[in-house]
């Protein structure tokens, strides 16, 4: 497997780890920090269960501003063979 190049931001890590204490912060949103968080420092990538979680998240209609920033981070991560 090749190795990921792509790391999250300092602004989306810092954004992620603010979601992440959070309580008003939806299950989705916990989530996709988590990840955004994992692929901040290191090699990591995304998996594909949410890769495909991160992209319904950026197709939704009802989806708010902070779910698709941290969906993007994820999606952007992923690998490109899928």
């Amino acid at each position: 497997m090749a190795v990921n190049l792509k790391q999250t931001s300092p602004q989306v890590a810092s954004t992620a780890g603010k979601t992440l204490g959070s309580t008003s912060a939806s299950t989705l949103q916990k989530s996709l920090a988590g990840s955004a968080l994992r692929q901040a420092g290191g090699s990591a990538q995304t998996s594909a269960g949410m890769e495909q979680k991160a992209s319904r998240a950026l197709e939704g209609s009802r989806s708010s501003p902070l779910t698709k920033t941290l969906a993007g981070s994820v999606v952007s991560q992923s690998n490109r063979k899928r």
